[in-house]
């Protein structure tokens, strides 16, 4: 299947992006895999005319909002992301009203509409440095509330957090690492923004999934424990074949994420279907907010 779905590739003049959670095959089919800054930026420089984005979706709809000359085709149309479901355009519009002067900083997991009515995007990587990169000193944070605390951390800003969450990363507690230290007394805990405070708290360090993969590649520890969706485990294991890596729950799995099969980019890459297609009203809006995202420099 994987030669079948390289040798359609080459036809379609294609190429496979896929988010660090994706089952194992799916990553082995993939040109590229990495986090959501990852993925956006080289959604923007690839020369194919077809992305395959194995992902969620809002993952493929940014894809599409950078690259609108392109067919962008998301393998299985019903991976949704919860979390983005937990605001809408028209809620986001309601918090602007209730504070006028505050920026308006959104998660790039969130709709193509959530984003066209925002200032600017970030991801989980450069959240941080986009939120002080902003003059007003007071900013609204949609739709990730734990996020939101995280960055709340490093800034002097008043942050006012939307209610949302991931449900994956919100399950893990403090109890959690307890456990796993006392099974893996050598590991670093490594864990996810999108966490608890209190789980960030006990963390050795707190990271994208990208900066998991790099911290992982240089530290001379051995060993890890992983606070994030388990898929990135597969990932680091493939990349540091010398060193272990321990999920902190083995039930941190996105079900939405495990959707897309390698049965379904090959299907995805016959048919080039179900194409992911924004609103060009929608689309430019959502855009300033990505490229304002991408034009700042991470700290």
């Amino acid at each position: 299947m994987l030669q079948e779905i390289n040798n359609l590739k080459k036809i379609r003049g294609a190429t496979i992006l896929a988010h660090s959670y994706q089952i194992s095959r799916v990553q082995d089919a993939a040109d590229l895999v990495g986090d959501s800054l990852e993925l956006a930026r080289a959604a923007t420089d690839i020369d194919q005319d077809v992305i395959i984005f194995c992902g969620v979706d809002f993952m493929a709809e940014t894809a599409a909002i950078l690259s609108p000359s392109k067919t962008v085709i998301l393998p299985e149309p019903s991976a949704c992301c919860p979390m983005a479901q937990m605001i809408t355009a028209d809620q986001l519009n309601e918090a602007k009203d209730v504070y006028p002067k505050a920026a308006v900083v959104c998660y790039v997991n969130s709709s193509a509409e959530v984003k066209a009515e925002s200032d600017i995007c970030c991801t989980s990587a450069n959240a941080v440095s986009v939120v002080n990169s902003l003059e007003q000193s007071q900013v609204i944070f949609v739709p990730d509330e734990n996020l939101a605390r995280y960055v709340a951390r490093f800034t002097r800003k008043e942050i006012i957090p939307w209610n949302g969450y991931c449900y994956v990363h919100s399950r893990f507690r403090a109890e959690d690492v307890i456990l796993a230290r006392r099974l893996h007394p050598d590991a670093e805990v490594l864990v996810h923004p999108e966490c608890r405070p209190e789980v960030i708290d006990l963390a050795d360090h707190v990271y994208s999934t990208s900066g998991m993969g790099r911290h992982a590649a240089a530290a001379k520890t051995r060993e890890f424990i992983i606070g994030t969706e388990t898929g990135m485990l597969y990932r680091l294991e493939k990349e540091n074949l010398n060193k272990r890596f321990y999920p902190l729950s083995r039930d941190a799995v996105c079900q939405n994420m495990k959707k897309t099969s390698l049965e379904k980019v090959l299907k995805a890459l016959q048919t080039l279907e179900p194409r992911v297609v924004v609103p060009e009203e929608i689309a430019i809006r959502a855009r300033r907010s990505i490229d304002r995202m991408l034009a700042v420099r991470s700290g």
